[in-house]
């Protein structure tokens, strides 16, 4: 029996590799499955599986099976999600326990996950995007087969159970090779322009019961060896379809959503998110949107523009409610608060109101309206947003026509203008006591009602915008490392020469993080967690073309104590060059990398108010100072704070406070501006400029929950750096070289000399789109208070793989 479902690779571009074209959609809600009967296998217990999934639900009440077999009603096996959303093997299973899960989670619903397991007569292996998941609780035999097995794809009915199980998500390049224990090189590939996993035709041979599943054949669900449940393998070995449709409408299964940018109506697509927002149920691959209860019911997209033109649809199927009302539009990205209201209440977002005992429908931002000539949206009407970022516009309609006779087209008679610059989501809000309403949405994965306006765009990766840097870590990476109290050469996954090193000990407590810069030179050191001047640090000896070099630990023991393991963050400026920049009062020098949005800049301030220069080209985000000679604070400037005089310091737990002292006016394309606060002295700064698909540096505020905000960022992030802003706590960093699954818990502390700490109670979720508190915890979420972030990334969006 074999289950198909769950979250797999999204993102890989596809130039010059194998593009995928289809996928099939299994809804929970229908019960939809597929079905065959083996003969004899080729082999009772050697065999790999393959397939890219896109999980719909996560977190849910039910197993998410992604292949299972069974060949009697005590034996039953197959692998998948777990309601804890960990990836499990079930091994003559009985009971609801597996035989073994992963410690790791997988609940990234944007994008595609690659998953493989082969079993070779002894073990059962899983794979994740091309890496072995290594540790479970339990342990895993060979699966053994029997003959004559029936295989399932997305439902399984576990024995002893008197539910059946489906899988709610997408599936596509479904491959299984009977007699043959592969690895996911046989199926993927690393794409060598952006760094992520991608899809690879498999060119070997099936085995007796092997079949490939690609979906392509979408215009019937039945045949003979024809339709949806056609195999390409050359096997014939046909699967019936069970409750899929290839009808128009709604229920239309056959999806252009795969894990490959194939073309301008092929892709990565954008559905509601489960992790933005709360309160009310997504279904059906995350199209459908549902809400039955009182209250506000809130849901934003997973995939966030901010050029271009775009279109989608939503069919209204129940709106009930004596009190109803719904809000259905575009938020920009940085004003979604978590578990309240989003479309067209907060500040920069646009909708279309909808109240179950209104005339007219009104349009909304910022929580003010305006009645439009347009009569209110009922059951199967069909609502039209268009979004025009390059013009800042935007349109709503109904059946075929747009408000107020506007015309997307044309760029005439918008429903907003003068919309605010930004990154915008879909989004909708629900409200009102009794309310009853279901949405079922389309990006474009599924055929449109109407024709999009010419120039429109479907909402997927392929119309995204190609990013600047396409693989983050050639520009910022974090490399781990076990120290050896001897010569020691450190070589980061990018390949470049670092400019910027930060390194802290990870398994000892009490030893300070050391930041160190090619201005500077490699041996001197600043410390974070102190106010001192800089230290001469003999143990880091250079600065390499891919790397640093460590020497003996005799001075500090801070960087290479023989057994200790350290991880080092690096960021790329100018490649060891600097030169000297006299667009402030104050001559500089610098070493800068435009592309990066990174420089570190080296000055001597007077004790009176200046400008220097920083080299970037364009405004900062975010500024760190430090005086290098003399003992003092770490002066932090951030986007997000109150004003352009407002500090945070990088070595107390101190909230915001302001000081035209500190920082003096906005930083401008060219220079920052300090005052008396900063000493004559020689200081060292270090610049950020925001890169979309690279870098992002923003604010959240925290709801005190475990479902806490979700963060879009425009990428799978690598790096992230937290800070209340409004209150007392302290800095924290994660990143996802030291929790290299969804979930991340390894924090440390810029302010601190504490070693690494690991808990649950310190949750996010890394995803391919952004990130997701998971905690309670004030350090990251502490009810009403603002965060402001730093973040780099892995991968930007369009490219991205599913974590």
């Amino acid at each position: 029996m074999s289950i198909i479902g769950s979250n797999i690779l999204a993102g890989a571009s596809g130039q010059a590799g194998y593009n995928l074209n289809n996928s099939l959609r299994y809804r929970n809600s229908n019960s939809a499955y597929l079905s065959r009967t083996n003969t004899t296998n080729t082999s009772l217990n050697t065999w790999t599986w393959s397939a890219w999934v896109k999980r719909g639900t996560i977190t849910s009440s039910a197993l998410q099976m992604l292949s299972a077999w069974t060949s009697s009603s005590t034996n039953n096996q197959g692998f998948g999600f777990a309601t804890n959303d960990t990836f499990c093997i079930y091994n003559n299973a009985t009971t609801a326990s597996p035989s073994a899960a992963s410690t790791a989670v997988f609940r990234d619903p944007a994008a595609w996950y690659h998953v493989v397991v082969k079993s070779d007569g002894s073990t059962t292996v899983g794979y994740i995007n091309g890496t072995q998941v290594v540790s479970y609780s339990g342990t895993i035999a060979s699966f053994q087969l029997a003959s004559n097995i029936s295989v399932i794809s997305g439902q399984w009915s576990r024995t002893g159970s008197s539910n059946s199980l489906y899988f709610d998500g997408y599936m596509t390049e479904i491959n299984f090779v009977d007699g043959q224990a592969l690895t996911p090189s046989s199926f993927g590939e690393t794409d060598t322009t952006t760094g992520s996993w991608k899809p690879k035709s498999y060119s070997g041979t099936y085995g007796t019961n092997g079949f490939e599943l690609n979906f392509s054949d979408i215009a019937t669900t039945s045949g003979s060896n024809a339709g949806l449940g056609k195999d390409f393998s050359g096997n014939a070995n046909y699967f019936n379809t069970n409750n899929i449709s290839v009808t128009a409408g709604i229920t239309y299964d056959a999806m252009l959503d795969v894990p490959t940018n194939t073309s301008a109506t092929v892709g990565n697509y954008c559905t509601w998110n489960p992790n933005a927002g709360s309160f009310n149920t997504l279904s059906n691959g995350n199209l459908t949107y549902s809400g039955s209860t009182g209250g506000d019911y809130q849901r934003n997209g997973t995939l966030p523009v901010s050029s271009g033109k775009w279109y989608y649809e939503t069919v209204i199927t129940t709106f009930t409610g004596a009190n109803a009302d719904m809000y259905i539009g575009f938020s920009e990205t940085s004003n979604i608060l978590n578990n309240t209201r989003s479309a067209g209440i907060q500040a920069n977002q646009y909708s279309i109101y909808n109240y179950a005992s209104a005339t007219y429908l009104s349009k909304v931002t910022n929580g003010s309206g305006t009645t439009t000539t347009m009569t209110i949206a009922g059951v199967n009407d069909v609502l039209m947003f268009a979004l025009d970022l390059d013009n800042n516009k935007i349109w709503f309609g109904k059946n075929g026509t747009w408000i107020d006779s506007g015309n997307p087209a044309t760029g005439t008679t918008a429903t907003f203008s003068s919309v605010t610059a930004g990154s915008y989501v879909p989004a909708v809000t629900l409200s009102g006591a009794g309310v009853s309403v279901t949405l079922n949405s389309t990006f474009g994965q599924r055929p449109f009602t109407y024709t999009p306006p010419t120039g429109f765009n479907a909402w997927n990766t392929y119309n995204l915008p190609t990013p600047t840097i396409l693989q983050g870590n050639k520009y910022m990476d974090a490399t781990l490392y076990t120290g050896n109290n001897t010569t020691n050469v450190i070589t980061n996954a990018g390949t470049f020469k670092p400019d910027f090193l930060w390194i802290k000990t990870r398994s000892a407590g009490s030893y300070n993080h050391h930041l160190m810069n090619s201005i500077a030179g490699a041996t001197k050191a600043l410390i974070s967690n102190g106010s001192g001047a800089e230290i001469t640090d003999t143990s880091v000896t250079s600065f390499n073309s891919n790397g640093f070099s460590l020497a003996a630990d005799t001075t500090y023991l801070e960087t290479n104590q023989n057994g200790s393991t350290y991880v080092g963050w690096q960021w790329q400026a100018g490649q060891g060059s600097s030169s000297s920049n006299t667009s402030g009062s104050i001559t500089s020098t610098v070493s800068v990398n435009t592309t990066a949005g990174f420089s570190i800049v080296q000055f001597t301030a007077t004790g009176a108010t200046a400008t220097v220069g920083h080299g970037l080209g364009v405004a900062p985000k975010m500024i760190i100072v430090k005086d290098a000679a003399s003992a003092g604070n770490w002066a932090v400037w951030h986007t997000s704070l109150t004003s352009t005089a407002y500090y945070l310091f990088m070595n107390t737990t101190a909230a915001q406070a302001n000081s035209s002292a500190i920082w003096t006016g906005t930083p401008s394309s060219t220079t920052f501006g300090i005052g008396s606060w900063h000493t004559a002295d020689r200081q060292i700064a270090y610049c950020w400029a925001e890169i979309t698909g690279y870098s992002k540096f923003g604010s959240y505020t925290g709801n005190g929950s475990a479902d806490g905000p979700f963060v879009y960022l425009g990428f799978r992030p690598k790096f992230i750096l937290f800070k209340v802003s409004s209150t007392t706590n302290g800095w924290v960093i994660y990143d996802t070289v030291r929790d290299t699954y969804n979930y991340m818990g390894s924090q440390l502390y810029p302010n601190l000399s504490n070693a690494e700490a690991v808990s649950s109670s310190y949750a996010i979720d890394a995803t391919s789109n952004g990130f997701k508190v998971r905690t309670s915890n004030g350090v990251v979420n502490d009810s009403g208070q603002t965060f402001i972030y730093m973040a780099f990334a892995e991968n930007p969006f369009k490219n991205a793989n599913a974590r």
